[in-house]
């Protein structure tokens, strides 16, 4: 029933081959928790799910990590009934395990900078460049940056098509900054492609193989720059994004355009961008506050 499933995720939903190694990976633990205890699907009942949930809170896993296995789980009994593999859904009796919000990593804009201000002598350099540029710019996660090919771009509208999650495809915008060092990434791109392969000649990014970028190629990357750098903060490729949307909404843009730039289905994930940065308070602070006024009167003006 399991595998049935995964094809069905796969052929049906459309699910990326990251999100159902996920599913494979989340629902695969819960089968083998029901194996140890001489069960299976058909067995569990509402003690088996709790249980469940007992043993991955013991193992120290987060209480995000943990509601995104038990989505799965959900799915997948979802799925079983539908086709009448089971009468019975164990966990939709079991709520989802609270948990303290933590914000998003994100870079304040002198640090997305420093992190911007690399040189571009050689094809890597200026491969890299462009990697981050377009992360930043677009505010796109990694996969779909990766998955990107080089028709995908519309220099003369500033935008690109991307194919997020369900495969689903939405157009992006890219900055004056980031279509110039991309310019200047294409222009040496077709040097390294290797052409032979028909994957790695319709890809954007390219590795030094010149094959298609991985997103565990931009992870590494990543990591090697910020050997070098000053910021002392846990970068990865997704931080980008999470830059992206706090500058955005800093600056006023709207939740509801940044929720559409994002892909995100529901407004409530792209809520938790809404934090502001000190900067920010401050301005608006002084702007509205009627003794911040004041202070400022006195110095000199009245």
């Amino acid at each position: 029933m399991f595998d049935k499933y995964l094809l069905y995720l796969k052929g049906i939903r459309n699910f990326s081959d990251n999100t159902i190694r996920a599913y494979r990976e989340d629902i695969g633990q819960y089968i083998s928790f029901l194996e140890s205890h001489n069960k299976n699907e058909n067995d569990a009942d509402i003690s088996s799910a709790r249980a469940f949930v007992v043993m991955l809170s013991k193992r120290g896993l987060a209480s995000g990590t943990i509601n995104r296995i038990l989505s799965s789980i959900r799915g997948y009994y979802k799925y079983l009934q539908r086709h009448g593999y089971v009468k019975l859904n164990p966990f939709s009796g079991i709520k989802s395990v609270k948990g303290e919000k933590k914000l998003p990593m994100f870079l304040f804009e002198n640090e997305m900078e420093e992190l911007l201000d690399i040189s571009s002598s050689d094809f890597l350099q200026i491969r890299n460049r462009a990697v981050f540029e377009f992360l930043y710019s677009s505010g796109c996660r990694v996969s779909e940056a990766v998955g990107c090919n080089v028709t995908d771009i519309d220099f003369k509208n500033g935008s690109i098509r991307v194919t997020g999650k369900g495969n689903k495809e939405r157009m992006l915008f890219i900055g004056d900054t980031a279509l110039s060092v991309l310019r200047d990434y294409i222009g040496v791109r077709k040097h390294y492609v290797k052409i032979e392969n028909i994957d790695a000649g319709q890809a954007l990014f390219l590795n030094k193989n010149g094959k298609r970028m991985t997103t565990r190629g931009v992870r590494y990357i990543l990591k090697q720059y910020l050997e070098n750098s000053a910021i002392q903060k846990n970068v990865t490729p997704h931080t980008f994004r999470h830059s992206f949307a706090t500058h955005l909404l800093n600056e006023g843009a709207d939740i509801r355009v940044v929720q559409e730039l994002l892909g995100h289905a529901s407004l409530a994930t792209t809520q938790i961008y809404t934090h502001v940065s000190l900067a920010r308070l401050k301005k608006v602070y002084k702007m509205a506050h009627p003794h911040a006024k004041l202070k400022e009167k006195s110095n000199g003006k009245i």
